[in-house]
């Protein structure tokens, strides 16, 4: 993993998958602030938060006001998640075409996550697909949550991954799609060869993503082993935070500052400013009731720099 030509993006999810495992609500204001230092921090994609039920995720209940000042941003990617059609219809209200849909490989997770089975999802998906058809702009990434592991009956098999991409794709051909490892329970070898297996059922153009958990310590390397397998796009949360409410024992996200590390200390660029990033890190960590992790955010700064 060598060479300055080879880049990497990486998408932060702080605003979205890390401020949801926060229960009590932030202020608009402080939420508005962390986005602001990452963006400055040079992140290019991101995801801004999540159009769900506030009853639901009571954290995203300001969404609308977050999406209203970061409209029109300019050379930035910014996303937000929908679990359903009714979530696409309010994102593209509030002017956002870049969405992503998540759903479980897994039944029981599903049921716990969105309340509903794995095809009323999919029904969900082709819904979503054709409420945004006559954007323009419209881009849509696919998560297949549970790719690895389910919390509650553990190891998910290969095939079930496969035939819910199939379905998957087959509804969302132009998508780019993600496998996550929810739990933080993968490792980095089953994460190259899972990849390998799905990539192959997929048409050569397909973009993949990775999206991980540090609960095992795994976060890094998984990443690391999903770009050998060809995925260009990793998802992180800086300062590690984030942890699944309807995940049960999953901590937070890899820290995008430690995948910042681990890809330019192979030459692979990521286009990011650490210096800046670290800043927007420590405010995370700042806040009260956050679970946050990582690695690069504790060593001294002056060898975390060199």
């Amino acid at each position: 993993m060598t060479g300055n030509s080879q880049s990497v993006e990486i998408v932060e999810v702080a605003p979205r998958d890390g401020f949801q495992s926060i229960d009590k609500p932030l202020p608009t204001e402080e939420k508005i602030a962390i986005i602001e230092a990452l963006l400055s921090a040079g992140v290019k994609r991101m995801e801004l938060g999540s159009f769900v039920s506030p009853k639901a995720i009571p954290q995203m209940a300001d969404m609308a006001d977050i999406a209203a000042h970061f409209q029109d941003r300019d050379g930035v990617r910014l996303s937000v998640l929908v679990p359903n059609a009714k979530g696409a219809e309010l994102a593209l209200k509030n002017r956002y075409s870049e969405l992503v849909f998540v759903f479980s490989v897994s039944e029981a997770h599903n049921q716990n996550n969105v309340r509903q089975s794995v095809e009323q999802s999919l029904a969900q998906l082709r819904a979503v697909v054709a409420t945004m058809a006559h954007d323009a702009n419209f881009r849509l990434r696919v998560d297949l949550a549970t790719s690895f592991d389910c919390p509650f009956t553990d190891t998910v098999p290969l095939d079930d991954v496969r035939r819910a991409f199939a379905k998957a794709i087959e509804i969302a051909p132009e998508a780019e799609f993600a496998l996550c490892d929810t739990t933080g329970r993968a490792d980095p070898l089953t994460v190259k060869a899972r990849f390998e297996a799905v990539m192959a059922d997929a048409p050569t153009a397909t973009s993949w993503a990775f999206h991980g958990h540090d609960t095992f310590g795994m976060g890094v390397a998984n990443a690391l082993f999903a770009y050998q397998a060809g995925v260009r796009v990793m998802e992180g949360a800086a300062a590690g935070l984030g942890g699944c409410p309807f995940a049960p024992g999953a901590t937070g996200n890899t820290a995008t500052e430690d995948l910042y590390f681990a890809f330019q200390q192979g030459g692979i660029d990521t286009g990011l400013d650490l210096e800046k990033l670290l800043v927007a890190a420590d405010r995370i960590a700042a806040l009260p009731g956050g679970k946050t992790g990582g690695h690069l955010r504790i060593v001294p700064r002056k060898r975390a720099y060199t």
